[in-house]
């Protein structure tokens, strides 16, 4: 966790193993890194990415909450559950796109919380693939993808039963994607 916290701070992507497939990841407030990473997917920054925490603490300063939507949150999370949240100014347009909300999740997944953990701030988790391909499950299957244009892949297992997350609407309870 310590290389992988490393090359996120120098602005490098890497790849990790969440709970349901391998994720791509950065700084969330480094332009560069997520201008790198959004090109290695193809994926346009208009429509937002997910970020990571290690616990709900490390969103604090970038959501906006009220103390009954926090004990709300505690109560679910750690969980595959990713919720849209009222984003602070402290949340990058690059990160939320072209939305108010900003994605984030709390992950059950141990590499997860521990690569948050030691990075000290919520991380960029999106999907290890590019647009319009089928996510990469295996470190082997990032590697042959992706890898000559990541700067680390960390080595882990994903459930290969799983489906990606649920994305909720907080304030409005409307599930965006089941």
């Amino acid at each position: 966790m310590d290389t992988a916290a490393r090359i996120i701070h120098a602005g490098g992507v890497i790849a990790y193993p969440t709970e349901t497939v391998y994720g791509l990841g950065c700084d969330p407030f480094n332009r560069e890194a997520v201008n790198k990473l959004l090109a290695i997917k193809s994926r346009p920054w208009r429509k937002g990415l997910i970020m990571v925490a290690a616990d709900l603490s490390q969103l604090d300063g970038l959501v906006a909450l009220s103390e009954a939507q926090r004990q709300q949150l505690a109560d679910i999370w750690p969980a595959p559950v990713t919720y849209l949240l009222p984003a602070t100014p402290a949340v990058p347009e690059w990160v939320r796109g072209e939305h108010a909300k900003v994605a984030v999740r709390v992950s059950p997944h141990p590499l997860v919380r521990a690569l948050a953990r030691a990075v000290g701030t919520p991380i960029i988790s999106t999907s290890a693939n590019r647009a319009g391909q089928p996510p990469a499950r295996n470190r082997f299957q990032v590697a042959r993808a992706m890898g000559a244009e990541l700067d680390f892949i960390v080595t882990g297992d994903c459930d290969p039963r799983a489906r990606p997350s649920t994305i909720i609407d907080l304030e409005t309870g409307r599930v965006v994607r089941a």
